[in-house]
């Protein structure tokens, strides 16, 4: 009986905070209206200078066609590679295409053409590489036009893309956004509500009671449970309204990964602030795991390109787990068989958390 007392002490802190009611809203349209566009990893709007020494009908065909693509900028024509490289080393270009003589009569001969020169600004290593691909690409369809009615054309290959048909960045950021929700709302604020308490001196009216510490623990984190899972419910809401993107695979069973992503993160928030006498404190330990937890989880980069060692240390990070397990279901539209690993993993870390959130709180002053 005194858990329902309790979980409405918290609902009134809740309601009574005007804080909350605008985080609740302001925070998923910002993050799934805005971080989506700004985290792509889509490399567009490469700079281009070109250097036309041949100066030929092919040449300025292979210059008009690179012109023409949503890939590349044209920054115009060059007299020569020095002065193109100063346009690289100013900020001012991130590819120099160097066209030699003759490169026209080899190909158009029959013989061995003229190399082209791709000189490619790596200080953005991305961009770079796949800036010098793409213009190799275009280069090589250029030339082989040159050559189709002497020779037969390259046997094509058609490409199917699956899933995500349309390549969309944002359908493989979306779902692993939520998980960034889930841990600022499910983990930090019942951190900082304890702690809150601890500052002002109200939990100690709750530490002379008979209140069990594992009421009072579940107490704490159900309002914040189910203001995470509103959240997801406007996540998903925006998603099918902003971008028209639904997920593929079972809502129960996204709900239910989400749950154990809430139960995980916020009992490892109590943990924290337990050993936490400041809101200043708990934010620094919160936000030094969090960062590490994002950074480690292929929330950005794929953890597959990650070095061994640091694959070997995901295993032990619950987004990681949760971001995989949401990416299979929402985008690929697995099911609960699919992600069985994930699901244990989650349920192992949201049992481990709230036990030690448990046994770790203390009713006395330290």
């Amino acid at each position: 009986m005194s858990l329902k007392y309790l979980i409405k002490k918290e609902l009134l802190q809740m309601r009574r905070n005007s804080f909350l009611p605008r985080l609740m809203f302001i925070f998923p349209i910002m993050v799934m209206c805005v971080m989506p566009w700004v985290m792509t990893m889509e490399v567009t709007d490469i700079r281009i200078v070109t250097v036309d020494n041949d100066r030929s009908t092919l040449s300025e065909r292979l210059i008009s066609r690179i012109g023409s693509s949503e890939l590349f900028r044209d920054c115009g024509l060059r007299p020569s590679y020095s002065e193109a490289l100063d346009d690289v080393e100013r900020g001012h270009a991130d590819v120099i295409l160097e066209i030699p003589r003759g490169y026209a009569d080899g190909i158009e001969g029959g013989g061995q053409p003229e190399r082209a020169l791709i000189a490619a600004n790596a200080v953005n290593g991305t961009k770079g590489a796949m800036g010098a691909q793409y213009l190799q690409a275009i280069i090589a369809h250029n030339a082989a036009e040159a050559t189709a009615p002497r020779a037969a054309a390259p046997q094509a290959a058609d490409t199917l893309f699956l899933y995500n048909k349309h390549l969309d960045y944002r359908v493989f950021m979306i779902p692993a956004l939520m998980s960034v929700l889930m841990i600022l709302l499910c983990g930090f604020l019942p951190a900082l509500n304890i702690v809150g308490e601890k500052e002002t001196g109200t939990i100690e009216q709750i530490n002379v009671t008979p209140v069990g510490k594992a009421e009072f623990i579940v107490a704490k984190l159900i309002p914040y449970w189910t203001l995470g899972l509103v959240v997801l419910t406007i996540c998903f809401a925006l998603s099918w309204l902003v971008y028209g993107i639904v997920p593929a695979g079972s809502l129960p069973l996204l709900y239910l990964l989400s749950a154990l992503l809430a139960v995980t993160v916020s009992g490892f928030g109590l943990v924290v602030s337990g050993g936490s006498g400041t809101m200043q404190q708990a934010m620094f330990v919160m936000w030094f795991f969090v960062v590490c937890m994002m950074l480690l989880s292929g929330l950005f980069t794929p953890v597959r390109s990650m070095p061994e060692w640091a694959q070997t240390l995901t295993l032990i990070n619950p987004v990681r787990h949760y971001i995989d397990a949401m990416r299979t279901v929402f985008v690929r539209g697995g099911g609960a068989a699919d992600v069985m690993p994930q699901l244990a993993a989650l349920s192992v870390f949201a049992a481990t958390m709230t036990a030690w959130a448990v046994i770790g709180y203390r009713k006395t002053a330290r």
